[in-house]
């Protein structure tokens, strides 16, 4: 399993470092339903996933009732806030939202054994890694392109829900 070379880069949230209008922006350019949360843009070491429905639900309840909310607030995942400036706005901390075990396989995984994953567990979407770096996602949707592949069909010409 490895990224295509044409695939875009991977939509991901912060750990830190995030505002409110950066999360809002990715959010918005996307139509993905949950987004990988990493320590850093350069390491891309897994910390979690969050829903999407999750995220914006919170946001939106964060400005309606903490007090000073704004686009420029930073949004937190983390369990200690780092320290900030005493005029910065007060942080919007989703700790909570946080699946700190989404289901992972390695990027040595066979294609067969993740086949049968999403089958029995009825996943989703899937984490790709190694050593704890993120690598990919692949979702049912890949799953069910790549079975009519195996079965010489058109994978375009499947039906997806």
């Amino acid at each position: 399993m490895r990224p295509r070379r044409a695939d875009p880069a991977l939509a991901v949230l912060t750990q830190e470092g995030m505002t409110v209008e950066e999360a809002e922006a990715l959010v918005a350019s996307t139509r993905y339903s949950g987004f990988p949360v990493v320590v850093s843009q350069e390491s891309q070491r897994l910390v979690g996933f969050v829903l999407r429905r999750d995220l914006l639900i919170s946001i939106d309840n964060a400005r309606q009732r903490q007090e000073g909310v704004v686009s420029s607030s930073q949004v937190l995942f983390t369990e200690h806030p780092p320290a900030q400036a005493a005029d910065a706005p007060p942080p919007v901390r989703l700790r909570s939202l946080l699946d700190l075990s989404p289901f992972t396989v390695a990027d040595h995984t066979p294609m067969d054994i993740t086949v049968d994953i999403f089958r029995k567990l009825g996943l989703r979407q899937c984490l790709v890694t190694h050593n704890g770096r993120l690598l990919g996602i692949i979702t049912k949707k890949d799953i069910l392109k790549h079975m009519a592949q195996m079965a010489n069909r058109d994978p375009d010409s499947i039906l997806f829900n």
